[in-house]
Order: structure tokens, then C-alpha cells, then sequence
């Protein structure tokens, strides 16, 4: 790999690269890559993601294919970087990784057909667009409350260049605890990355640094505190993230968590019929 890394150093953010044990900075100081803080490798005005794009994540619901993507929006507040923690707020349990490639915008992007869409990106990240599906009940499609709260995108390690990296050839393989839960190729997705960003940028201008989400496959499954997630995709390197307790007090006004059918259909991807069941007879631990 050969790509960007962005880092806090000196009380600033700090883009350098990786060579072989140590960090190259923009400015020329060498650190130690083992103790880096590493931030995520990309400055965005916004972040958008996909809802559904790999074929196996449709059939683990039971889904029809939609005919077109859909998405929704995350805060730039949620990213986080390389060996990062995950916080999940005391009283939830349902915190699920979903692994992912990231495209991050290099050329201010409006109305560019999909033939020309890699001329404008700066590059590819692995991602891991986390999700708090205790909120399931409360967003109604938007996804604010469920995968927009700070730290919820891991994003890195580093950011490969666009001209280095093909899209529409990679593995993804997300890892629990050193164990696989989830795998696919870009075969498995039904629309391309490059159509998500043609379709994306046809009435929404993509800015340099913004970064798109571009799905996860089947086996999305929540964490628990003190589980180490990583998110590897072929060419990209090897993003992750450890998860922890967050002793937070989110009561007070607006939408508290539950464990909603929603939840259960969602985090677990169990028949809709059975969650209702579950949530009826009491049974709602992950």
C-alpha cells in the first residue's frame, strides 16, 4: 500500500505515510507507527451511505431487490480512526459492525457520469459503519440516532489512491474477536461503486474529503465491550477498532432506547414475525 495516513501529532492533525515501522509526517518527522493516533483519513462536509448493496445482505433479510440504492446521511462527528474505541452506551446492546469500503471524493463532483467517476476520487478506505439498533424504534429510515453518534465510522487505516486500487475487484472480510463474520467480493454488490457515485452526485454536489459508504454484506451481528472489530479489505489494508463501555446518561428529552421488533429484525436479522414474537414473550438479549 502506498497511501495517506492522517494522524494527531503536536496537538494537530497531521497527514504523513507509512514506512515500514515508522510514519513519515507531511513535515518530516518520523514516529513511531505502534503508539500513532491515528484519525480518519479524510476530511469530509458530509458523509453519505448506502442502505442495501450486497446481494447476500437482501437474501439474509428476505428482501426484495430494490431497483434503485438508497441512502442516508452521517455527521462528519462520527468519524473515528485506526485503533479507535467504540463507545456503547451503558444500558444498550445492541452495537453492530457492518463492514465496508469507503470512497473518499478528491474533485468536486456534480453531474459526473459513472465512466468518469474514478478521475474525481482521492481514494478508497476500509470503513465500518457502526449502528446502535436500540435506537431502531425512533429513526424511522433517517438512521441519525442509530449510526450517527460520535465515533460510529471508523475509517482507515490509511487512504489509498484511487489510481491504485480497482473497485470492482476486492475481497471484505470483517473479523470478531480474530474470527470472520463477515466476507464477500465486489461481485456480490448490485450496483457498482462508481454508479453509487454517479447516481449520488446527478443532485448532490460531493466536495473534496466527503466520503461515501458503499454497503455491507450479510452478517452484521452486534459487539459487546471489550471485543476488537476489524474490517480488511483486500488492497486496503486492516481497519480496527475496540469496543467499550461508555457510562452515559442518555436520559432526558427525546426518544430513550429500546428493544423494539425493529431492533431484533435489524441487529440479528431474524424474520420479522419472530422478533414480534421474541419482544412479546420477553426474550430480547442479542
Amino acid at each position: 500500500m502506498s497511501g495517506s495516513v492522517r494522524v494527531w501529532f503536536g496537538g494537530e492533525a497531521r497527514w504523513g505515510r507509512l514506512d515500514g515501522p515508522e510514519l513519515v509526517l507531511d513535515g518530516g518527522e518520523r514516529i513511531s507507527e505502534a503508539g500513532a493516533a491515528y484519525l480518519a483519513p479524510a476530511e469530509p462536509t458530509k458523509v453519505i451511505a448506502v442502505h442495501l448493496a450486497y446481494r447476500s445482505r437482501i437474501e439474509e433479510y428476505g428482501a426484495r431487490t430494490p431497483t434503485e440504492p438508497s441512502y442516508f446521511l452521517k455527521p462528519p462527528s462520527t468519524l473515528n480512526g485506526h485503533r479507535g474505541q467504540l463507545r456503547r452506551p451503558a444500558g444498550t446492546s445492541f452495537l453492530n459492525y457492518e463492514g465496508e469500503v469507503a470512497a473518499v471524493v478528491g474533485r468536486r463532483m456534480k453531474g459526473v457520469p459513472e465512466d468518469c467517476v474514478l478521475e474525481h476520487l482521492a481514494g478508497f478506505a476500509c470503513a465500518n459503519d457502526v449502528g446502535l439498533h436500540d435506537f431502531r424504534h425512533a429513526d424511522r429510515g433517517s438512521m441519525l440516532r442509530v449510526k450517527g453518534q460520535d465515533g460510529f465510522l471508523p475509517l482507515g487505516p490509511e487512504l489509498v489512491p484511487a489510481g491504485e486500487w480497482d473497485p470492482s475487484s476486492y475481497t471484505l472480510r470483517t473479523y470478531l474477536n480474530g474470527a470472520v463474520v463477515q466476507e464477500a467480493t465486489a461481485g456480490d454488490l448490485i450496483w457498482p461503486v462508481t454508479y453509487q457515485l454517479a447516481d449520488l452526485c446527478r443532485l448532490i454536489t460531493l466536495e473534496p474529503g466527503d466520503v461515501v459508504l458503499t454497503g455491507t454484506p450479510a452478517n452484521s451481528r452486534p459487539m459487546r465491550p471489550g471485543d476488537v472489530v476489524e474490517v480488511e479489505v483486500s488492497g486496503l489494508g486492516r481497519l480496527e477498532s475496540r469496543v467499550v463501555e461508555w457510562d452515559a446518561d442518555l436520559s432526558g428529552p427525546g426518544e430513550q432506547p429500546e428493544v423494539s421488533a425493529a431492533t431484533l429484525h435489524v441487529a440479528l436479522a431474524i424474520p420479522e414475525e419472530e422478533a414480534e414474537r421474541r419482544v412479546r414473550e420477553g426474550r430480547i438479549g442479542p
